[in-house]
């Protein structure tokens, strides 16, 4: 059976191309689990609760199934389930301080390459001080070195620059205003 890495043009990929790819897809992911925990620890509406009232209520939610008729039976089992599930997602939360750390890592390199922005990684949940801690600021986003020709002195685009450049007007459009 013939390697289907190569075919008649084509050269197996080089280790070098092989670990680029790996990274890539370290940092996508680092990159992926951060905003998914942001997303998750979003505040809701409503009073916060603690894991203290949580398990107090687990208490009460077990001690009100030992004397519960079907119906309401299976309401408390509902109940129950839902507060061991918040449980676990208010001790899900000690982690994004891991997750952030490694965001911080990935974050700059990942949006320069994918020309993200810091409008968008603000727009998508990130806070500033974590931005700022990756290097990513207002003035050169993280698209600054690929900027390409509109990038002023120093990589930063100037005020008001788009990353896609101008439709040509056409000479119609520029005889009409003339009018």
């Amino acid at each position: 059976m013939p390697d289907t890495g190569t075919g008649p043009n084509r050269q197996p990929m080089t280790r070098a191309h092989k670990d680029a790819l790996a990274r890539g897809r370290d940092e996508g992911r680092a990159v992926r689990r951060y905003l998914e925990a942001i997303e998750r620890s979003r505040p809701r509406r409503g009073r916060k609760r603690t894991p203290e009232s949580v398990k107090k209520r687990l208490a009460t939610v077990d001690e009100r199934l030992e004397s519960a008729d079907a119906l309401a039976r299976l309401h408390l089992l509902q109940e129950k389930t839902d507060l061991q599930a918040e449980l676990a997602r208010a001790s899900s939360n000690s982690d994004l301080g891991t997750l952030e750390k490694a965001f911080v890592k990935v974050a700059r390199g990942y949006g320069q390459r994918k020309g993200i922005e810091y409008n968008a990684w603000r727009a998508a949940g990130v806070s500033a001080a974590v931005l700022q801690r990756a290097g990513i600021t207002r003035t050169n986003g993280s698209a600054g070195a690929s900027a390409g020709a509109s990038a002023g002195p120093g990589g930063a685009k100037p005020v008001g620059a788009s990353r896609y450049p101008a439709t040509p007007r056409t000479a119609t459009a520029r005889a009409d205003d003339t009018k």
